[in-house]
């Protein structure tokens, strides 16, 4: 039913109102990915930290002119707050993309599914959730048997350590969340995470000086990694319950391998299949064992 103005008549529905909560989702979902994946096909151009930077400023640049937070008004624990996140989402970005760098897509995303499950395991103690983990972990280690040695373990660790820092950024989020009303917030913390990934990234994102074009791709980026997903998943949360947003997250890795194949070629092995299913069910497993806790965020990637 649509909603009414005071006077009683029907509010007419905006264009993303007008489709399914869980087709948002899975529209955000696509987006980081396929986002991850051009960004991938920049780094022989910029390197793996000159794209990070140029997607966290760039995104950053964006929200800032469209929301024009009000930070004269903010409190210091606003301040931290933002800054508190946008070092998670720098030290996120900044690792998967390394990781990324030797190791196909789909791979990585389900190496990084570990930190929020490792952060799940943390806040509970039913042996339910310790066995989806226990899976989870297992089909990792299924990844890390590799006997012909192509997937590098260094991209593997990394992905991983990108896993905590999302699992850093859930719980940043959620306190963001309780100080800052709205979504100003996000713009401050992407300007904070720029910040952080200057001094990593300045080499390599000052070659568009010399190839001004590659502003569009790395802006592409930062619109399909970023904003966009963003948007989706705050309209989509207004709307569909957390729970079925949680499960929705549990495609996440099969987007990934989906985006590697379609835009980098990377086809996974049966091996790297399995245990991306496998990761995929543990997380699934724990988000219907905890259905009256909150979603599990996706990660700006």
């Amino acid at each position: 039913m649509a909603p009414t103005d005071p006077t009683g008549s029907s509010t007419p529905k905006t264009g993303l109102e007008r489709l399914p909560a869980p087709a948002l989702v899975l529209g955000a979902i696509v987006s980081v990915q396929f986002g991850a994946a051009l960004a991938r096909r920049l780094f022989d151009a910029l390197g793996p930290s000159g794209v990070t930077l140029l997607r966290v400023g760039i995104a950053a640049a964006f929200l800032l002119l469209v929301l024009r937070p009000k930070v004269r008004m903010w409190t210091r624990s606003a301040w931290q707050a933002a800054a508190l996140l946008g070092v998670t989402m720098a030290g996120m970005n900044l690792l998967f993309y390394q990781a990324i760098r030797t190791v196909p897509l789909g791979v990585a995303v389900t190496v990084e599914f570990l930190g929020p499950l490792v952060l799940s395991l943390v806040q509970t103690r039913r042996l339910v959730d310790l066995a989806w983990a226990l899976l989870a972990a297992g089909g990792v280690a299924l990844l890390g048997f590799d006997p012909g040695g192509v997937v590098p373990i260094t991209g593997l660790v990394l992905a991983f350590l990108a896993g905590l820092c999302w699992a850093a950024y859930i719980l940043a989020s959620a306190n963001l969340g309780q100080v800052v009303a709205g979504t100003e917030g996000l713009a401050v913390a992407l300007s904070v995470a720029a910040l952080v990934a200057l001094p990593f990234g300045i080499s390599g994102a000052l070659h568009v000086i010399e190839r001004p074009a590659l502003l569009v791709p790395a802006a592409a980026v930062a619109l399909l990694s970023s904003v966009i997903p963003y948007v989706l998943e705050l309209a989509a949360l207004r709307r569909i319950p957390t729970r079925v947003f949680g499960v929705l997250m549990s495609l996440e890795p099969a987007a990934a391998a989906l985006a590697g194949l379609i835009v980098l070629g990377q086809a996974l092995v049966a091996r790297e299949v399995v245990a991306l299913l496998v990761v995929s069910l543990a997380s699934l497993g724990i988000t219907l064992a905890r259905l009256s806790d909150g979603p599990v965020l996706q990660p700006l990637e």
